[in-house]
């Protein structure tokens, strides 16, 4: 039963990092395009799937479409995600300046990943909730005794204690990761 629980736990942990990953900072990195979805044949298809996407330096992006007729599509993807970025393109290649954040942003940025951060310590308390529930009910079924009752719901906030305090770390590297830029 816990397990269960626990593994719920880790998905909520794994998913918040996938939405750390989206959120921009001053710095290039092809996890920011994670979420870019480009018009492929009809089919809204990630980037890193028609394209190489390489950082040559740290503040900026160069893709190179698999197939070169997907350059304007993959602009267009671009332009129209929530990243704030002006790609350029040679008919080869794109080429991506990542300007650097002004401090206005940065403090929306943090916000926005603390608003992220919550909502995953709240999925981990709605995961313990249910837990707790599950348990108290194999005790009424008399599948747990009262201390195994008593043991398990130890446990199971043990394990709710870690991952919020995992969230607290992930989220403070993130903040710290937005002001450096």
């Amino acid at each position: 039963m816990n397990e269960a629980s626990v593994q719920r736990m880790e998905k909520s942990i794994a998913a918040l990092k996938d939405e750390f990953n989206a959120i921009r900072t001053g710095r290039a990195s092809a996890s920011l395009f994670d979420k870019v979805r480009v018009d492929y044949y009809g089919q809204p298809t990630p980037l890193n799937q028609v394209a190489t996407i390489s950082i040559p330096e740290a503040r900026s992006v160069v893709i190179q479409p698999f197939d070169k007729s997907l350059i304007g599509e993959i602009e267009k993807a671009i332009q129209k995600s929530e990243l704030g970025l002006n790609p350029s393109n040679d008919g080869k290649i794109i080429r991506i300046a990542i300007p650097p954040l002004t401090a206005d942003r940065r403090k929306e940025l943090v916000k926005q990943a603390k608003a992220t951060a919550e909502n995953s310590r709240v999925a981990i308390r709605n995961i313990r909730r249910d837990g707790n529930e599950e348990l108290k009910k194999m005790q009424k079924d008399a599948k747990l005794t009262e201390d195994e009752l008593k043991t398990s719901e130890e446990d199971l906030q043990k394990s709710t204690d870690k991952f919020i305090t995992e969230i607290n770390k992930i989220l403070e590297a993130k903040e710290k990761e937005i002001m450096e830029g």
